[in-house]
């Protein structure tokens, strides 16, 4: 069966930014959140992340992906919280199926309660 499109439609249906790099620290995916977010900078896709990040940030994500690369339950890794969205940011591992590492991504979590009614159909 293929996954893919599951998969796919997952990331897409997420409300929050999500940024997949590969192991070149280039952008390969952006959802459509992430696509939202970060408009202002244009097309990234196919950009290094480096060229969106200042020289503090590129070491720690160097860092980070030498840590995935150094076990292989070293997958999830807290970056920052932003006090002005009350969100955290966190880079996570993308491993393939023998879990090697693949790639990484940058997945954003806001802490706000939710207040939509619960399952209002609508």
């Amino acid at each position: 069966m293929n996954y893919l499109p599951f998969f796919r439609s997952i990331i897409e249906q997420d409300s929050e930014a999500i940024v997949i790099c590969d192991l070149n620290h280039t952008i390969i995916y952006m959802n459509s959140a992430a696509k939202e977010r970060y408009k202002k900078h244009g097309n990234l896709i196919g950009k290094n992340i480096f060229d969106c990040h200042g020289e503090r940030s590129r070491e720690m994500i160097k860092r980070a992906v030498d840590w995935f690369s150094a076990d292989k339950s070293h997958n999830r890794i807290f970056t920052f919280h932003k006090d002005s969205e009350n969100m955290d940011v966190y880079m996570v591992a993308l491993r393939d199926e023998n879990t090697e590492l693949i790639g990484y991504y940058e997945k954003h979590e806001h802490r706000d309660p939710e207040t939509q009614e619960r399952y209002n159909f609508a």
